[in-house]
Formats: C-alpha cells, structure tokens, sequence
C-alpha cells in the first residue's frame, strides 16, 4: 500500500514512494502467477505460456519507452 503524501515531500521523493510499491505489487503478482505452473492443480499448454510472456513483455518494453522518451522543451526566447 502506498503510504499517503509527506508534506514537504519532492518529486523525486514521490517518484520513489509510489514506484516502490507498485514495483512490490508487479513482482508478488508475477510469483503469483508462478504458482500457475503447478501441473498438479492447473493444465495448460507451452502456447498458453508463450500467450502470457508476450503481453507481459509488450506491456514491459511500452512502459519502459515512457521513461526514455525525451522531454518536450518550449521557450520564447
């Protein structure tokens, strides 16, 4: 859970609060997820799997872009 606003607190402060815990949420769903290779309580096949890995990475490599993107900058001057 994240944890409410500091006052006085920067962005950069805010960044790390909030990426913390939702980098937290994304790794315990992925062990979660993990637990769906039990064979003995779940069957699927190797193109179920390769289904799965590839949404998760398409959706890894767009968010990653946004960070890389470059900042727009304007000045009149």
């Amino acid at each position: 859970m994240v944890k409410p606003k500091v006052d006085g607190e920067t962005k950069q402060e805010k960044f790390k609060r909030i990426a913390s815990a939702r980098t937290q949420r994304i790794l315990e769903d992925l062990r979660l997820l993990g637990n769906c290779a039990n064979t003995g309580t779940y069957q699927y096949s190797k193109e179920d799997v390769n289904k799965i890995f590839s949404i998760i990475e398409k959706e890894v490599k767009r968010v990653k872009s946004l960070f890389d993107k470059p900042k727009v900058e304007f000045s009149l001057e």
